[in-house]
C-alpha cells in the first residue's frame, strides 16, 4: 500500500495522468487528456477491483472550461424544474457543487444530466439539496469548506499519506484499549480515547452543561492524550455533551480530521456558535471563538451511513443510523484488518419516531459493544409515544383554553423537531386550537439542516418532503429572531413557544420561564433529560421559586405555572428498548461497556444484561482504561 499511487499510475496509459493524490482515504487521479477523461471510467473501475479502494477520475484544472462559461452551460443543461439555487466552484479539486431544491432532476435518470455537465465543462459535478428554509448560518458553514481550496486539498492529501504509509501487523504487538476521559458513570462530557500500537483516535469530546469548573469538561490533561499525536476525532452526533469541546481541540493546536455525518457537521457548528453566544449572555468568557468553529468545519470529513472508510493504517470505520437525532451515528470500528470489531453506540433510540427510523441492530462483525444507559434503570420505562403525545396535547388544550402560554424547552435538534411535527399535525386536524407556535433559539436554523438532508429522516417524513408537503415550513410556525419579537410573544396572547435549551441551562427557554413562571394560567412541559441539581430537575422535584440572573442581578420568581414532565418523547432508548437492542443485536458481542448514565442506572443495566445474556459487562469510571484485546 505504500506505493499505491504508483501502482495506479502504472495501470493506466502513459501520458494521460497529470497527478494522483489522496482525498482522505480516497484516491483522485487528475488527467491532462480530454479523451481519457471522457472515456476512462472503465479502466478506473478495473483498478478499483484490484486495490479495493475508491478511485475517482477528474480533469486537471488546466482543462477546465472557465467558470463563467461553465455556469452558463450548467444553467442551460439543468432542467428549470430542478430549481437550481447556486453553484460553488472548487477549482483546486476540479469540482463544481450544484445546489438545487430538486436534486433528483439535477442528476437525471441514471446520472444522465450530470454526465452531460461533465462532458460539456470537464468539471466534476456534485449535487446537494438546497435547504427549504434559508439560514445564513448554515450557508456560512458550507462556504467555509470552499473558502481556502488549496488548504483543503493539501489537508485531505496529508490524511491519505498517513493512512497509506504502510502497516505490517507481523512487526507490532497486537493490543487495543479504550480510556474513559468523560461520560463514565455520568451523563455529560462524553469523551473516549481509542488506542492501538500505531493509532490514537478520540471518540466524541463534549461538555457537561449542568456542571461548573473542571467537572464541566473531559480529562484532556490525561497523560494518554497528546493532541500532536492524535490521528483523528470521530463525532457520533451534535449534542453538546458529545460535540461541545471539539472546537477547543483546534484552539489548542489539533490539526487533524474530525469524522461525522453531514447533518452532524452543520448542527454541531450551530450548537458551538450558540454555546459561545450563551457564554456572552452570561457575562462569561467563551472557551473558544467562532474562528475555532470554522477550523472544525474546515477539517471535517463527512460520511454517509454504511459508508466504509480507513481513518488510520489499522482502523476502518462505518457509520450506522443511531435513531437518536438527525445524522446521529453508531460507529463501527474494524481494527487491525479484522483483529477486533468494536461498536460505539453513542446515544441510540431503538424505536421509530416521527422523524427518524429505529437504530440499526445488525453489524457485519462485533466483539465489543459500548452502550449508553441514560434511561438504563429498571424504573426508566416510559409509556408508548402515542400516549405521551396525547398527554402533551391535553396539556396544551388545558393551558391555551385558559388564555395561557405553553413553554416547551427543547434540545435544538431532535426533541424540537418531534414536537413541531406533532403540533403541526394536531393543529391541522383540529386536535388543538389554532394559536401561534413560536420557534426561538437555534431551532429554526437546525430545521433548515433537516430540510437539506431528508435522506437521513424517516421514510414517511422523507416522502412528505419529496411530495412538497414539508411540515417544517408549515404556516403554523413563526420564527422569533430578535429581543423585540421575543417581547411581543411575552406580551401577546395564548401561544406555544419552543425554545432552547431543553435542560433550562441558559438560552431562550430560561428567559421565557422567568416571564411565564408567576402566572397559573401558563404552562411548562419538560420532556428532555434533566441533569441532577439542574433547574429542570428541581422543578420536577417541586421547586416553588426560582432564581434568575438578570443583567448581573439575582431575581427571585415564584413558580405558579402549570407543570408537566413527560419522558416518552426522549430520543434515548428506555430501559426496555435498551434490553431489546441487546437482545436483537447481531452478531452477539462478547463484551459490553456501559457508559453515559448516572452510576446507579449504569450498574443496574450492566447487571441485567449480564444476567439475561451471560455476556461480560463493565462499567468504567472516568480515567479508567479497558483493554479490548
Amino acid at each position: 500500500m505504500a506505493d499505491i499511487l504508483k501502482t495506479i499510475e502504472n495501470q493506466l496509459p502513459r501520458g494521460v495522468i497529470g497527478s494522483s493524490i489522496f482525498e482522505g482515504a480516497n484516491i483522485v487521479v487528475y488527467t491532462t487528456d480530454v479523451a481519457f477523461f471522457k472515456s476512462g471510467d472503465s479502466q478506473i473501475k478495473e483498478i478499483v477491483n484490484i486495490i479495493k479502494k475508491r478511485v475517482e477520475l477528474r480533469a486537471d484544472k488546466s482543462l477546465l472550461v472557465p467558470q463563467e462559461e461553465t455556469e452558463a452551460k450548467i444553467r442551460d443543461i439543468i432542467p428549470k424544474e430542478a430549481e437550481l439555487t447556486q453553484l460553488i466552484f472548487d477549482p483546486q479539486r476540479s469540482i463544481v457543487i450544484i445546489e438545487a431544491k430538486r436534486p433528483g432532476l439535477a442528476i437525471g435518470k441514471g446520472g444522465s444530466v450530470l454526465q452531460e455537465v461533465k462532458a460539456e465543462t470537464l468539471w466534476t459535478p456534485q449535487v446537494q439539496r438546497s435547504a427549504a428554509i434559508k439560514s445564513k448560518i448554515t450557508d456560512k458553514i458550507r462556504e467555509v469548506l470552499y473558502q481556502d481550496n488549496s488548504y483543503r486539498k493539501k489537508f485531505l492529501n496529508s490524511i491519505g499519506e498517513k493512512i497509506y504509509k504502510g502497516w505490517n501487523p507481523d512487526k507490532i504487538e497486537e493490543w487495543i484499549r479504550i480510556t474513559v476521559l468523560g461520560g463514565g458513570r455520568q451523563v455529560g462530557r462524553s469523551c473516549f480515547l481509542l488506542q492501538t500500537p500505531i493509532s490514537k483516535v478520540l471518540i466524541d469530546c463534549g461538555v457537561d452543561v449542568s456542571s461548573s469548573g473542571k467537572d464541566k469538561y473531559p480529562y484532556l490533561e490525561a497523560p494518554e492524550l497528546d493532541l500532536s499525536t492524535l490521528d483523528a476525532v470521530i463525532l457520533s452526533h451534535a449534542h453538546l455533551d458529545h460535540s461541545g469541546l471539539i472546537p477547543y481541540l483546534y484552539k489548542m493546536g489539533y490539526k487533524g480530521p474530525v469524522y461525522m455525518t453531514a447533518p452532524t457537521r452543520d448542527i454541531s457548528a450551530l450548537m458551538a456558535l450558540d454555546f459561545i453566544g450563551v457564554a456572552y449572555k452570561q457575562a462569561a468568557a467563551p472557551l473558544f471563538k467562532s474562528s475555532d468553529v470554522r477550523n472544525m468545519v474546515k477539517h471535517s470529513i463527512t460520511l454517509n451511513y454504511q459508508e466504509v472508510t480507513d481513518i488510520t493504517p489499522d482502523i476502518r470505520i462505518t457509520f450506522y443510523n443511531a435513531g437518536h437525532t438527525l445524522g446521529s451515528a453508531m460507529i463501527h470500528f474494524n481494527i487491525g484488518n479484522g483483529l477486533h470489531n468494536y461498536v460505539y453506540s453513542g446515544d441510540i433510540k431503538f424505536g421509530k419516531s416521527r422523524s427518524l427510523e429505529s437504530a440499526t441492530s445488525y453489524f457485519p462483525r462485533l466483539e465489543t459493544l459500548q452502550l449508553e444507559a441514560t434511561y438504563g434503570g429498571r424504573d426508566n420505562n416510559y409509556p408508548p409515544r402515542k400516549e405521551s403525545e396525547e398527554e402533551l396535547l391535553n396539556f396544551v388544550n388545558d393551558v391555551v383554553s385558559n388564555g395561557g402560554k405553553v413553554l416547551l424547552p427543547e434540545l435544538g435538534t431532535g426533541h424540537a423537531q418531534e414536537k413541531m411535527l406533532l403540533l403541526d399535525d394536531a393543529m391541522q386536524n383540529g386536535k388543538i386550537p389554532k394559536v401561534p407556535i413560536y420557534i426561538d433559539g437555534m431551532i429554526w436554523d437546525i430545521n433548515a439542516v433537516h430540510t437539506a438532508y431528508p435522506d437521513f429522516l424517516s421514510n414517511s417524513l422523507r416522502a412528505s418532503i419529496f411530495a412538497d408537503k414539508n411540515p417544517f415550513v408549515s404556516e403554523v410556525f413563526s420564527q422569533v429572531g430578535s429581543p423585540h419579537e421575543r417581547k411581543n410573544v411575552i406580551e401577546g396572547g395564548p401561544c406555544i413557544v419552543l425554545a432552547t435549551s431543553g435542560m433550562l441551562v441558559g438560552g431562550a427557554s430560561v428567559e421565557y420561564l422567568r416571564e411565564f413562571a408567576d402566572s397559573p394560567n401558563n404552562g411548562l412541559c419538560l420532556s428532555c433529560y434533566q441533569p441532577p441539581k439542574g433547574l429542570g430537575r428541581q422543578l420536577k422535584e417541586g421547586l416553588k421559586e426560582a432564581r434568575f440572573n438578570v443583567n448581573g442581578k439575582e431575581e427571585v420568581v415564584p413558580i405558579k405555572l402549570k407543570f408537566l414532565s413527560i419522558d416518552g418523547f426522549s430520543g434515548h432508548s428506555s430501559r426496555n428498548e435498551l434490553m431489546a437492542f441487546v437482545n436483537n443485536i447481531n452478531p452477539k458481542p462478547k463484551k459490553i461497556i456501559i457508559n453515559h448514565g448516572e452510576q446507579s442506572k449504569c450498574l443496574d443495566l450492566a447487571s441485567s444484561i449480564y444476567k439475561s445474556q451471560r455476556v461480560e459487562t463493565t462499567v468504567p469510571k472516568n480515567l479508567e482504561t479497558i483493554r479490548l484485546r
